[in-house]
């Protein structure tokens, strides 16, 4: 995969306008940044993991689309941004890289939105942001904007308050008694509220995408691993290619791993895990939030990571590549 540029300012200024009725576009143009790429994928992986090419400062991006759809834009120094895309629209982006707590996006509602909720609390705590984030998920329950303020500020959090957890997830219920990804998400609750530390991994068992059994109880060293990745999420790329040189650096019999991929397609898994490389378990059975695993364990987004001693119980649950390097040196070198 073509690597983005690091770390580079930029403005970026897109123009809206009507599109074609079954896509979505959005269009723009880099101050300061006259050639590279960005990545862009979407949240639920119906769109596979893309690049945004930049020329002469400028770019135009646009993908068929059928069903509203919430894009992630990757920017060049990595920090992600949520775009929500509706068939036969166009949206606008105004963000300077100096500033991007105050990025404008334009062009449609859940959009505009987003980006007020944005640039109001972007002076706010973390606590502030939430009860912000609450308010309108309660008072904006049908809006995408709603689900994705949801999974961001309370469900992938290093410590979910589960109560508050299912109040909001019974308010997107109701006022969606059609979403799926909802009613999938109230019957993981009990296995999530497992998954904390000091807790055990819930066990389970599946068939990798090389047709060999696997089971928690190959967990068994002095560190363990569960990690749940897609090929069309950029971050977790990131945990994946960290949690090889970890391996790589302590070994296989003492740093032990499982991974589920929540592709759609089990064969483009494959061609991505023989192409990075990857030595340890991939599960991929292309069911997606519907995988039996994933109900099993409560696993719940993606990148998601548990990190077990050698008993299977919990240590760590979370998706920062720091805070798994940090836990993994803890375990393993202190019994060096």
């Amino acid at each position: 995969m073509r690597k983005i540029l690091g770390y580079i300012l930029f403005t970026l200024v897109a123009v809206s306008c009507s599109t074609k009725k079954d896509t979505f576009r959005l269009e723009g143009t880099f101050k300061g940044f006259n050639q590279g790429e960005l990545y862009i994928y979407e949240l639920n992986g119906s769109h596979q993991l893309d690049t945004i090419s930049v020329s002469k400062g400028e770019f135009r991006y646009e993908i068929p689309l059928d069903a509203p759809a919430t894009f992630v834009l990757v920017f060049p120094n990595f920090s992600e941004l949520p775009v929500f895309g509706t068939s036969g629209t166009k949206v606008e982006i105004t963000a300077d890289a100096s500033h991007l707590k105050e990025t404008k996006i334009k062009g449609t509602k859940e959009n505009e939105q987003m980006t007020a909720f944005r640039l109001k609390t972007r002076e706010q705590t973390l606590p502030e942001v939430a009860q912000a984030a609450t308010q309108y998920i309660k008072e904006n329950a049908t809006s995408p904007v709603a689900f994705y303020l949801f999974q961001k500020y309370f469900l992938q959090v290093p410590n979910p308050d589960y109560q508050k957890v299912g109040e909001l997830a019974e308010t997107l219920r109701r006022a969606n008694p059609n979403r799926s990804d909802i009613a999938v998400l109230i019957r993981q609750l009990p296995g999530l509220k497992a998954l904390k530390v000091k807790g055990k991994l819930p066990s389970f068992t599946g068939m990798d995408i090389q047709g060999r059994s696997v089971s928690s109880a190959d967990l068994n060293a002095s560190a363990n691993i569960v990690s749940v990745w897609a090929t069309w999420n950029y971050e977790s790329h990131n945990v994946q290619r960290q949690l090889h040189s970890m391996q790589t650096r302590f070994g296989s019999d003492r740093l032990k791993i499982i991974s589920i991929c929540m592709d759609a397609g089990v064969k483009t898994c494959q061609d991505w895990v023989k192409r990075d490389s990857i030595p340890w378990s991939n599960i991929c059975d292309g069911k997606m939030w519907e995988s039996p695993i994933i109900q099993k364990t409560g696993l719940s987004y993606v990148p998601d990571v548990i990190i077990t001693d050698s008993q299977g119980t919990i240590v760590l649950r979370t998706r920062s590549t720091q805070e798994i390097v940090r836990q993994i040196e803890e375990m393993l070198i202190k019994t060096d």
